[in-house]
């Protein structure tokens, strides 16, 4: 009785790292993945449609006069485009590519919890151009894939016509 089945040749190429809630799947962008990416939209989505209803609430709850109410409303609009910006960065260009204001993750930490609802509404836009975080994770994939078939390409031209240490051709 013979096996058809080869084993598999161990392979030492980098592996693709998991993206939140995709795995490895973004790599081949195999079955599933654009059932997986909408549904990251739309739950994305409705997380976002709960929060803005909450945020709605409180607004409402809200008494301390016109002028409060702009300055609130102001307030919570500018974290949200803040948020939104810092978050559309990360999930595009990575962390390694945040600066200045953006960079600072202990001082824009309440900035991040008031604009949540721009979070939310980056990750929704990101989610249906492709896997939030898949840019970022594809560019070191292969970037890393780069340097493994560098390593493993021999080294071609004449080893004959290498020049000795010291910058002098050894003599014949």
């Amino acid at each position: 009785m013979t096996d058809d089945r080869a084993p598999a040749a161990p392979t030492d190429a980098p592996r693709p790292e998991p993206v939140r809630f995709f795995g490895t799947s973004w790599a081949d962008r195999g079955p599933g993945y654009a059932l997986r990416r909408a549904a990251v939209a739309a739950g994305s989505l409705a997380a976002l449609a709960a929060g803005l209803l909450a945020l709605s609430l409180a607004f409402s709850a809200f008494t301390g006069g016109p002028l409060l109410d702009v300055l609130l409303a102001a307030a919570v609009g500018g974290c949200s485009l803040m948020a939104g910006l810092r978050t559309w960065r990360t999930l595009s260009r990575g962390r390694d590519a945040l600066d200045g204001w953006m960079a600072d993750d202990r001082a824009l930490a309440p900035i991040m919890v008031v604009g949540f609802a721009g979070t939310l509404a980056a990750y929704v836009v990101r989610s249906l151009v492709e896997a939030p975080g898949e840019g970022v994770a594809r560019a070191r994939h292969e970037a890393a894939l780069a340097a493994h078939a560098r390593r493993r390409t021999p080294r071609g031209g004449r080893p004959g016509a290498r020049r000795a240490p010291g910058g002098r051709r050894p003599r014949r």
